[in-house]
C-alpha cells in the first residue's frame, strides 16, 4: 500500500483495545451496576490485591488519580512549608505542582540526555547546594520513572540514605516497569501510579493507586483519602481528602490487568521495531541498564528544532499522530518561576527543542509501526 494513501495512524487507539476486551470489561461493569456500590465497592479491594500481587508489593491502595496519589504520600510524611522536595526538572507538571499544593518547594535536578530519567550526579549537586544555601530542610526526593522506564533507584536510594530523605517512584507512567527482573512498586518509601487512560494500564477515567511496604504508611493513606477518617466514617483523625478510586474505574481497571502483560510485551516488540528501523538515522531510547520497560511513551530526539518541525510535518501529512513530551522544562514554566532557585539546568532546557514522540500502544501492527519509521526515514534523508 502507498504510504500517501494509507490509513491515518493514531498516537493511541484505546477503541481497539476496548473492542478486543470487551466481553471481560462488560462482565466486570455490569456486577457494579448489580451490586451498587459505587464507591469503594469490592472491586476496589480486589484491584488492590491483584496489583500488589503483580508488582510484588506488600500493599496497595486505589486512589482518585495519579496526583493525589503522590499527595497522599507526602501528606502522610508530614512535608510542608521549609522542606525542599528534589525531582527532575523534565517531567510532566503534577510532580511539581504537588509539593508547591502542600507548602514545600520543588527543587529541580537535570535529566540524563539520552534515557531522560533523573541524573545521580545533579541530584547529588542539588542537595549540596541546598544545604549550603541554609533555606530548605531537604525532607524528600521524587524519582519519576519517565515514559516507560525505571529510574536509576538504586543511585537514587543511595543518595537519599546520606541525607535521610523520604524516596517517592512517581511511576505514573511505568507501571509494569522493571529493574534487575523486579517490576516497580517497591523501589522507593513509596510508589504512587496513575491509571490515566493514556497510561500503559489505563482507566477509563482518572484514577490511581499507592504502593509500600509498611502497614503503617499503608494504613495512613487509607486514612488520608478518605477525609482522615480512623476506624469508623465519622471519627475524623486528621485532615485528608476526598481521593478514594470510583468502584467502576476498578472494574474497567480489572479487565485490562487480564491482558497488561501481553501489552506489555507487544509494547517491547514495537519499540524494537523503531529501534531497528531508527537507529542509524536519529537518537533511539538509550535503555536504562538492567530495564525492561513498560513503553508509555516512544520519544526520539531530532537534530534541532529545525528538523524536529520537518519530521512532524511529515508524519502528519501521512496521517501518523506523533506528540511532544515535553516542549519546556518544569523551571522554565511561568508557574514556577517563583520558586526555582535559578540554578541552569542545561540538559533539560535542551530536549524540548529536540524529543518527539511515536505512536506506541499494544493494538499497533508490525506493518503500521514500520510505516511510522519509513516515513519518518525518508523525511530525515529527503
Amino acid at each position: 500500500m502507498d504510504i500517501e494513501t494509507s490509513p491515518p495512524i493514531a498516537f493511541l487507539d484505546l477503541a481497539a483495545q476496548q473492542a478486543r476486551i470487551g466481553p471481560g470489561l462488560k462482565t466486570r461493569l455490569d456486577a457494579v451496576l448489580a451490586h451498587g456500590q459505587y464507591i469503594l465497592g469490592p472491586e476496589v479491594a480486589e484491584l488492590e490485591a491483584g496489583l500488589a500481587a503483580f508488582c510484588g508489593a506488600a500493599h496497595c491502595v486505589g486512589v482518585s488519580s495519579g496526583t493525589d496519589a503522590l499527595q497522599i504520600a507526602l501528606m502522610a510524611e508530614g512535608i510542608g512549608p521549609g522542606d525542599g522536595v528534589f525531582l527532575p526538572a523534565f517531567t510532566y507538571t503534577a510532580t511539581a505542582e504537588v509539593p508547591l499544593l502542600l507548602g514545600a518547594t520543588p527543587v529541580f535536578v537535570d535529566v540524563d540526555p539520552r534515557s531522560f530519567q533523573i541524573d545521580p550526579g545533579s541530584l547529588s549537586a542539588r542537595i549540596t547546594q541546598v544545604q549550603r544555601a541554609e533555606k530548605l530542610r531537604p525532607r524528600a526526593v521524587i524519582g519519576v520513572d519517565l515514559f516507560g522506564q525505571p529510574a536509576d533507584w538504586a543511585a537514587i536510594r543511595a543518595i537519599a540514605a546520606q541525607t535521610g530523605l523520604f524516596t517517592l517512584d512517581d511511576c505514573a507512567q511505568s507501571f509494569g516497569a522493571a529493574q534487575d527482573g523486579v517490576r516497580l512498586g517497591r523501589a522507593a518509601d513509596a510508589t504512587a501510579t496513575s491509571f490515566f487512560p493514556s497510561k500503559p494500564l489505563g482507566a477509563y477515567g482518572d484514577g490511581g493507586a499507592l504502593f509500600t511496604q509498611s502497614p503503617e504508611r499503608a494504613a495512613l493513606y487509607r486514612s488520608l483519602r478518605t477525609h482522615g477518617e480512623g476506624t469508623t466514617r465519622y471519627e475524623v483523625l486528621r485532615i485528608g481528602m476526598n481521593g478514594r478510586l470510583d468502584t467502576m474505574q476498578a472494574a474497567v481497571l480489572l479487565a485490562k490487568l487480564e491482558v497488561f502483560e501481553a501489552e506489555i510485551a507487544r509494547r517491547e516488540a514495537i519499540a524494537r521495531i523503531y529501534d531497528a528501523a531508527l537507529g542509524d538515522v536519529l537518537a533511539t531510547p538509550a535503555r536504562v541498564r538492567g530495564a525492561a520497560s513498560a513503553w508509555a511513551v516512544y520519544s526520539v530526539l531530532l537534530a534541532d528544532a529545525a528538523q524536529r518541525a520537518t519530521a512532524q510535518g511529515a508524519l502528519k501529512a501521512a496521517g501518523i499522530a506523533s506528540a511532544v513530551y515535553y516542549p519546556r522544562a518544569l523551571h522554565q514554566q511561568p508557574a514556577y518561576a517563583a520558586c526555582h532557585d535559578g540554578v541552569a539546568l542545561p540538559v533539560a532546557e535542551g530536549l524540548g527543542e529536540r524529543i518527539l514522540a511515536l505512536p506506541i500502544h499494544p493494538d499497533l501492527t508490525d506493518a503500521q509501526a514500520g510505516r511510522v519509521a519509513a516515513v519518518l526515514r525518508a523525511a530525515l534523508s529527503g
